[in-house]
């Protein structure tokens, strides 16, 4: 599938605070929550969702303190890896805890917008 043009469902930009490529029908940069539009309206929330969320904590172990890496992989349907971010490491000592929060937040694309034509395959 090649990228999507410019007005399409799926289109990014580069947010302007914080440099993070975000989608761009974003009214609000999901990383730095800096606004991004002044014109745009508030999402319908009838079309907001969130397809998946995942919860959990790590404690530390009274053996001793851990380090740990947070990475995101993402991967298509065909299981090939399309985008890989480390996003924090760090130790987790006795008596101590990380909790982590995972979610995809999405917005339905409103009836009768532009979506990005696959590739066939030969």
């Amino acid at each position: 599938m090649s990228a999507p043009r410019p007005g399409e469902t799926g289109a990014t930009r580069t947010c302007p605070h914080c440099k993070t490529t975000i989608l761009e029908s974003a009214a609000v940069c999901p990383a730095c929550r800096g606004h991004l539009r002044l014109d745009a309206t508030a999402p319908d929330p009838a079309r907001r969702f969130v397809p998946l969320r995942v919860e959990g904590t790590v404690e530390g172990a009274a053996e001793g303190a851990f380090e740990y890496t947070l990475l995101v992989v993402v991967r298509n349907e065909r299981g090939e890896e399309i985008a890989r971010q480390v996003l924090a490491v760090g130790a987790v000592f006795p008596g101590e805890a990380r909790h982590f929060e995972l979610s995809v937040e999405a917005t339905r694309a409103p009836p009768g917008t532009a979506t990005p034509r696959r590739r066939l395959k030969h």
